[in-house]
């Protein structure tokens, strides 16, 4: 009986041990939470704890939402940060001008919120010059860049910017706009993922849509400084980025490593969610960045 008491104890404490264990793999739970940046409410989530972070800012008209199944293994590897930019998912939406200055603004109040002091940007279509122009305001912030299907330089003139956001302004942006988003779509999107773009797309102010467009085609974001943090890039193999992608990128970033992703349209990380998890998280041990 003695000895069947101590087998039976024995098993008890090797159960406990895989229990723990399996919890200390899962993901963090997510903490949601508030900044404040001129008087308006900054919506995010934060996901574990630590002084640096990775810090997820979507695109043009997304959310929180599109890194949603991105975060469980993200952040097993570091603390992980998802911002609601101004005037977009659940953050506020005065009438204001939503430029890139103010996008990164936000993610500082966010990060002084949230007890972050350098963060990894991975910045998604808008969020690439959001991410940019945060390093330029905040240099000792930025640990580093990860740039999702996003720009570096001005999709084109001037004429040409106002010619494609006027259709916005119009009675029927919803339509010009969700048109715009089916064009960017990768074939293996599924169909619960192109509801979910098309959901967040109406759910966007169309003051906000205009004005962040505007925001983007303002010429002073697009200088030619030099980005000397490391840098990764993964695009998409699309007619939209000219043959010279890798080359401009490479002289705005020295210290870059450039990937171009086949059979994928501009919501990559939503196609491809391991695939982009993997390459961020070898991205992060290349450059022994934020570990736990």
């Amino acid at each position: 009986m003695k000895y069947i008491r101590l087998f039976l104890s024995l098993i008890c404490l090797l159960l406990l041990a895989a229990t723990a264990g399996a919890q200390g793999s899962k993901q963090s739970p997510a903490e949601s939470r508030y900044a404040s940046l001129d008087g308006a409410r900054i919506h995010y989530e934060s996901y574990g704890k630590g002084r640096a972070a990775l810090v997820l800012i979507h695109g043009w008209s997304c959310s929180i939402d599109y890194w949603r199944d991105l975060i469980p293994d993200l952040s097993k590897r570091s603390r992980v940060i998802a911002i609601d930019l101004p005037g977009h998912g659940l953050s506020d939406k005065p009438q204001v001008a939503y430029t890139m200055d103010l996008f990164a603004r936000a993610v500082d109040a966010v990060m002084r919120d949230a007890g972050v002091k350098r963060g990894v940007l991975v910045g998604h279509s808008m969020g690439t010059p959001v991410a940019r122009q945060f390093y330029r305001k905040y240099p000792q912030e930025t640990l580093a860049i990860v740039i999702v299907d996003g720009a570096l330089r001005p999709f084109g003139d001037k004429k040409l910017m106002d010619g494609f956001i006027a259709p916005l302004r119009n009675a029927n942006y919803k339509e010009v706009g969700a048109g715009m988003l089916a064009g960017m779509s990768g074939p293996s999107l599924s169909p619960e993922l192109r509801e979910r773009i098309q959901a967040s797309f109406l759910k966007t102010p169309q003051y906000v849509l205009v004005s962040a467009m505007e925001g983007m085609a303002d010429e002073s974001i697009w200088g030619q400084d030099k980005i000397n943090v490391p840098v990764l890039a993964i695009m998409t193999k699309s007619p939209f980025w000219p043959a010279d992608t890798e080359q401009f990128y490479r002289s705005i970033a020295p210290r870059l490593d450039f990937q171009r992703w086949d059979g994928v349209g501009h919501f990559l990380m939503m196609e491809k969610p391991k695939d982009f998890d993997e390459a961020v998280i070898a991205f992060l041990d290349k450059n022994a960045l934020l570990k736990k």
